[in-house]
């Protein structure tokens, strides 16, 4: 397998404008298709979404995937069939199993303010598992610097816990000039959610921007003058 590093520019995925919705697609989504551009590792989906004041998902259905959502501003209201109802505001952490099936609904808590967040996507471990939902603050982990494991199959404490043994997710608000050893995997996909940030290798990354690692071995990232937020999965 060719190993190396890959950059997407935020302006170069794919985008979709539904007045209420203003998304973008790290990877092929609903009626945006390429072949050569459906996963990277086992993360399947990034969309990095912004819901106007009152607007939302209304209820609808998933089955046998593991979806993490990760608010950026603003407050996300959560709705679901097992009777889960919250809000998910920055530095909570947010994973739903969908397992054998799950209805669910995601609204903007704002009729004044948009809320942007950004949701991921990547398969259980197993299918008809039965559906869960979990929810923690690492706000706190967050702010001592350096990254933390948001969610994780590999049982890292104070992460919520995916069904999937090859994934885990880093969270990292760097301040200005911190750096940060990227995690070694397989598969890394490095998403600058705000700010900018250096890789080793002298690569600028923006607001937007992503870096596909496969096979690259450990490296190093470094925040800009103003910090940043990001978001990195590590998988198979």
């Amino acid at each position: 397998m060719t190993s190396g590093v890959d950059v997407r520019r935020a302006d170069g995925r794919f985008h979709t404008d539904a007045g209420w919705l203003d998304s973008w697609h790290s990877f092929s989504f609903g009626g945006h298709y390429d072949p050569d551009n459906t996963h990277h590792g086992l993360l399947l989906v990034s969309n990095d979404d912004t819901v106007a004041a009152g607007g939302g998902f209304q209820t609808h259905a998933h089955r046998d995937m593991e979806i993490v959502t990760w608010v950026l501003d603003g407050r996300l209201e959560h709705g679901d069939t097992l009777g889960n109802q919250d809000e998910i505001y920055p530095g909570l952490a947010q994973r739903m199993s969908a397992g054998r099936g799950i209805q669910h609904s995601e609204m903007n808590a704002s009729q004044i303010e948009p809320v942007h967040f950004v949701q991921m996507w990547v398969p259980p471990d197993a299918r008809d598992l039965d559906a869960s939902y979990e929810q923690k603050d690492v706000s706190r982990q967050l702010d001592a610097g350096g990254l933390f494991p948001i969610a994780s199959g590999q049982g890292h404490e104070g992460a919520v816990a995916i069904h999937q043994r090859g994934a885990v997710l880093w969270g990292g608000r760097l301040g200005a000039t911190e750096s940060a050893d990227v995690p070694d995997a397989p598969h890394v996909h490095l998403f600058v959610a705000r700010g900018a940030v250096e890789l080793q290798d002298e690569t600028e990354l923006r607001t937007g921007d992503a870096a596909r690692l496969t096979h690259a071995g450990s490296c190093a990232v470094a925040a800009a003058d103003d910090g940043a937020e990001l978001l990195i999965w590590a998988t198979d």
